[in-house]
C-alpha cells in the first residue's frame, strides 16, 4: 500500500488532538487496562476486471501454503493469491469453476481441503459444494440445496455446512428468468460429514419444514403464498467451538435458526426482535434531504436482519456476534419495501404523521410496507426499517447483550463529514441515509495478545471498524480504517477499495510474518486488501 492512501480514526484523532470519545460522544472506549490495537493496510491485489461485478467477494486462507483463495463471481472462478510477502500479494493460480454452476458464492478451507459453494445455472435448482485439494484438483462435487450462499467448516474439520438460501425466481405467474412459472425453493442447510473422507462423505439436509405449522413469534414471513420453509432464507453460519451446534442467520426473516449438527436438525427458530430507534444512542440519519449529517432518534423500529455471524467464548459461555446489514425483498411480482411518504400512518399512534412524512424527516426513508399494521386496518402502527446499522452481541438463545447503537454512523460522520453515508458507487453525502446507512455486512473475530477483537466491514461507505469485544457486555471501539479514496469526483478506477464483503482474521501463529493479519475482499472494486493488526500497551485516560 502506498502511504497516505487511507484515512483512519486514529489519524483523525491525532489531527484534532482529541481522543475519539471526545470527538464522537456516543462511542464507548475500550477498557482502560486493555491493549491498544490498530490496523494498517500493508498489501493489495486487484483483479483486472470491470467494477461492480463481484470480482472479489469472499476470501479464505490456507496457513500451510500462505495462499488466499478469493471468490471471483464475475469470471466464475477462484483466484489464488500467494501472501508469503503480505505486502505484495501475487496471483499464482486460478480455478475455473464454470463447469459446476453459474455463480461462485463462497469458499472455505480446513486442513488442505477447499470447499466452494456453486449456484446452479438455474438458481432455483440444487447447487453444489465442490471440494478441492491443495493441488487444486477436484475431489468431489456434492449436491446441496438451492442457491448455496455460504460454506464453512466446523472447528474440528469434521463437518462442512452450507447455507442454501433458496430464493425464488419470481412471484409472477407468468414469465421469469427461465420463462416459466414461479419457483420458490425451501431454504435449507446441507450438512456434510467428512469423517469417512471427502470422496465418500455422509450428506444430510437440515430443513425447516417442522415449522410450517408452528411458527415461533417474531419470525418474519412475508413471501406471497410461501410456506415457512420456503420463506426462510439461510444466509450465513457460525459454529460452536466444540463443533456441535450451528447458528444460521435468516436475514430477510429477522431470525436465527439453531441446528444440532450431528442429527442435522433445526432445533429452534428465534425471532430477533427490534432495535428501538427512539432511544438515546440508538438514532439514525433517516433522510438524504435534511441538509447533511443528522443522526437523531425517531419513532421507528429496526429489524436486525443480520448477514454475517461469528461465535466466540467468554468465561466459558459462547456468544454470537452479528453484522446487521438488513435486506428487503425485491422480486418480480413482489417487493416488501416502500418510502414512508407513500404509506398511511395510524394518526392515533403518530399524531404528527404529516410532519414525519416530510422529505427532510422520514418521508424518504425505506421501510417495510408489509410489517407494522398490527390491527390490520390498512395503516402502520409501527414503522419498521431494514437492518439496524450496527453490530450486536447475542447469547446462544438469541438474547441481545450489546448493540453498537448509532456508533457506526457517528464514527463515519466524524471521519468523513462531507461523504457521510455515501454509497460504494458515488461520493454523495447522505446517499444511503434513507436505506441502511453504512450497511455493516462483513465480520471476523480474532484473538490478539489475549484480547478478542471484532473486525466489522461497512459495505457502502467502506472501511473496517475494530472493536475489543473481550467482554461481550463492554465492547470498546479501537480503530476505523477506510482504504477508499474520496478525493475528486467519483471514478471507479481511482476510488480505491469499494464494497467490502468477505472478512477473515489470520492469527499470528498462522500468519507468514508472525503478525496477526486481516484480509478483506471488496466485491465492487475487485480488490483484496491485507491489514496488519498492531498492538501496544497503554492506559487510557477518559
Amino acid at each position: 500500500m502506498k502511504p497516505n492512501t487511507y484515512l483512519s480514526l486514529s489519524a483523525l484523532v491525532s489531527c484534532l488532538g482529541l481522543f475519539a470519545v471526545a470527538t464522537v460522544p456516543s462511542l464507548s472506549a475500550a477498557p482502560s487496562d486493555a491493549l491498544d490495537f490498530s490496523i494498517t493496510p500493508i498489501g493489495r491485489y486487484t483483479n483486472n476486471a470491470p467494477f461492480n461485478l463481484s470480482a472479489a467477494e469472499i476470501v479464505a486462507h490456507d496457513p500451510a501454503t500462505q495462499r488466499l483463495f478469493v471468490v471471483n463471481g464475475r469470471d466464475r472462478r477462484l483466484d489464488v493469491l500467494d501472501i508469503q510477502d503480505p505486502s505484495n500479494p501475487t496471483k499464482v493460480a486460478q480455478v475455473d469453476m464454470s463447469p459446476y454452476g453459474n455463480v461462485v458464492n463462497s469458499v472455505a478451507i480446513h486442513g488442505g481441503l477447499i470447499a466452494v459453494a456453486m449456484e446452479a445455472n438455474v438458481k432455483t435448482d440444487p447447487g453444489l459444494a465442490v471440494l478441492l485439494d491443495r493441488d487444486l484438483n477436484v475431489v468431489n462435487a456434492i449436491q446441496t440445496g438451492s442457491l448455496p450462499d455460504m460454506v464453512t467448516f466446523s472447528p474440528d474439520g469434521r463437518w462442512l455446512l452450507v447455507a442454501n438460501e433458496g430464493e425464488p425466481n419470481t412471484y409472477n405467474n407468468f414469465g421469469s428468468e427461465t420463462n416459466g412459472p414461479s419457483v420458490d425453493p425451501e431454504g435449507t442447510v446441507t450438512i456434510i460429514d467428512l469423517a469417512t473422507g471427502p470422496a465418500t462423505p455422509i450428506v444430510r439436509t437440515a430443513t425447516f419444514t417442522a415449522f410450517n405449522g408452528a411458527l415461533p413469534p417474531g419470525v418474519r414471513i412475508d413471501g406471497p403464498n410461501a410456506t415457512v420453509a420456503q420463506d426462510l432464507e439461510p444466509e450465513y453460519i457460525a459454529i460452536s467451538p466444540d463443533s456441535t451446534t450451528a447458528w444460521v442467520t435468516l436475514q430477510e426473516n429477522n431470525a436465527l435458526g439453531i441446528i444440532d449438527i450431528a442429527s442435522a436438525t433445526v432445533t429452534k427458530l428465534v425471532g430477533l426482535g427490534f432495535k428501538d430507534h427512539s432511544q438515546a444512542g440508538f438514532g439514525l440519519d433517516a433522510s438524504d434531504q435534511d441538509g447533511g449529517v443528522n443522526i437523531r432518534t425517531w419513532p421507528i423500529l429496526g429489524m436486525f436482519q443480520p448477514d454475517s455471524i461469528a461465535a466466540y467464548q467468554y468465561q466459558g459461555q459462547t456468544y454470537l456476534v452479528t453484522a446487521n446489514e438488513g435486506e428487503a425483498r425485491e422480486w418480480p411480482g413482489f417487493r416488501d419495501d416502500a418510502r414512508v411518504s407513500t404509506l398511511s400512518l395510524d394518526t392515533n399512534v403518530f399524531p404528527n404523521a404529516a410532519v414525519l412524512k416530510q422529505t427532510n424527516n422520514l418521508g424518504r426513508l425505506t421501510v417495510s410496507r408489509v410489517d407494522g399494521d398490527l390491527d390490520r386496518d390498512g395503516d402502520l402502527d409501527q414503522i419498521q426499517v431494514f437492518g439496524a446499522r450496527s453490530f450486536t452481541i447475542w447469547t446462544t438463545e438469541g438474547q441481545a447483550v450489546y448493540d453498537s447503537g448509532d456508533q457506526l454512523e457517528q464514527l463515519t460522520a466524524a471521519v468523513f463529514p462531507t461523504r457521510f453515508n455515501a454509497s460504494h458507487s458515488n461520493n454523495t453525502l447522505d446517499n444511503r441515509s434513507t436505506a441502511k446507512g453504512p450497511e455493516p455486512e462483513g465480520l471476523a473475530i480474532g484473538k490478539v495478545a489475549g484480547r478478542t477483537l471484532a473486525f466489522v466491514a461497512m459495505e457502502r461507505i467502506g472501511g473496517v471498524a475494530v472493536y475489543d469485544i473481550s467482554n461481550p457486555f463492554e465492547p470498546g471501539l479501537l480503530d476505523y480504517v477506510n482504504t477508499r479514496n474520496f478525493s475528486g469526483s467519483f471514478n471507479f478506477a481511482t476510488s480505491g477499495d469499494l464494497g467490502p464483503e468477505g472478512v477473515i482474521f489470520i492469527s499470528a501463529d498462522d500468519s507468514p510474518t508472525g503478525n496477526p493479519l486481516v484480509a478483506v475482499a471488496h466485491e465492487v472494486s475487485g480488490s483484496t486488501v491485507i491489514y496488519q493488526v498492531n498492538k501496544r500497551a497503554f492506559k487510557r485516560e477518559l
